[in-house]
C-alpha cells in the first residue's frame, strides 16, 4: 500500500534534441510545482530562443492529476501539446513541464510528422532526466498561540512535514504539508494541543 502515498517526478531538469528534414526540436523537461513555475520557465525559454518558430509545451500538476495544459503555439491543433502531454502521462509523472522549442527547417512535416517529432523529443528528454519518488501530502493551516510553538514544531518535525509558510509571532500561523500516509494521525495529535486550530487546505504534492 505504501506506493499509493507516493508519486513520480523529475529529480532535475533534462534536455534532448530531435531533427527531421532540417527542423530542430529541442525538448526541455523540468520539475515544477505551480502554474507560476510553468510561466517562468516558458518565458525564460522564449528569451533564450527568440528566433525559434514555436515554443510548444505541456504540463501536469497536482496528485489528483486534474491540473494540466497542452499548448500548440501555432502548430496545427493537437500536433504538439497533446503528444508532449501524452509522453508525460505515459511515464506516469506528476509536477512536470516539458517545453519543445522548434526551429523550422523549410520543409513541412505534416501532422503525423509533427506528432512524431514532438513525441520523440519529449520521450528522449524524459528518458535523460533522473527520476525521484516523493510523498503525496495533505496541506494544512495551523493556528496557535506562541506558548505551544515548541510542541507544534516538534510534532511537525516528527511527521516529516514540509513547512511552506510560517509566521511565528505572539499568534502563530504555519502552512505545512504532512505526508498523507500518516497525516490523519498527526492532525489529530496537533488538534489535541490546547488552543491549536488545524484546517485542511487543497491536497497537493511535495
Amino acid at each position: 500500500m505504501e506506493e499509493s502515498f507516493k508519486y513520480k517526478t523529475l529529480a532535475a531538469a533534462a534536455t534532448a534534441e530531435f531533427k527531421d528534414r532540417g527542423s530542430r526540436f529541442i525538448a526541455f523537461a523540468y520539475p515544477v510545482l505551480t502554474v507560476q513555475d510553468v510561466k517562468e520557465k516558458v518565458q525564460a525559454l522564449k528569451k533564450e530562443h527568440p528566433k525559434a518558430n514555436h515554443h510548444c509545451y505541456a504540463y501536469r500538476l497536482g496528485t489528483d492529476g486534474l491540473e494540466y495544459r497542452a499548448v500548440d503555439d501555432g502548430e496545427p491543433s493537437g500536433s504538439a501539446g497533446r503528444p508532449i502531454l501524452g509522453q508525460i502521462d505515459s511515464a506516469g509523472l506528476i509536477n512536470v513541464l516539458v517545453v519543445v522549442v522548434r526551429y523550422f527547417g523549410g520543409t513541412l512535416l505534416g501532422v503525423p510528422g509533427l506528432i512524431n517529432a514532438y513525441k520523440t523529443a519529449t520521450a528522449d528528454a524524459l528518458a535523460n532526466a533522473p527520476l525521484t519518488e516523493k510523498w503525496i501530502e495533505d496541506r494544512v493551516d495551523i493556528n496557535f498561540d506562541y506558548p505551544v510553538m515548541n510542541e507544534v514544531l516538534h510534532l511537525l518535525k516528527q511527521s516529516e512535514a514540509t513547512i511552506y509558510k510560517q509566521d511565528l509571532q505572539l499568534f502563530c500561523a504555519i502552512e505545512a504539508g504532512i505526508p498523507r500516509s500518516h497525516a490523519a494521525q498527526y492532525v489529530q495529535r496537533l488538534s489535541e494541543i490546547r488552543g491549536v486550530m488545524v484546517k485542511a487546505i487543497k491536497n497537493t504534492a511535495k
